[in-house]
């Protein structure tokens, strides 16, 4: 389990303006896959800057595509 000046130091991270790419998230840094948006209230999106979430989104295309494929 993480102690708590890693939690806050990963928030301070994502709270930083100069990671954020207009809507996306991109910290090579940071090794979280998911993180909360500037706005926390608004929910969670991925970091671009980890291989991971492309990883995540080429599986999530693929269950889409199969699923569609199976439908038919």
């Amino acid at each position: 389990m993480k102690s708590n000046p890693d939690k806050q130091f990963l928030d301070t991270m994502s709270r930083d303006p100069g990671n954020w790419k207009g809507p996306f998230y991109f910290n090579r840094k940071d090794p979280r896959l998911m993180v909360p948006k500037l706005h926390p209230s608004l929910g969670w999106t991925l970091n671009f800057g980890s291989p991971r979430s492309y990883i995540a989104i080429a599986a999530l295309i693929a269950v889409i595509i199969v699923c569609s494929i199976i439908a038919k």
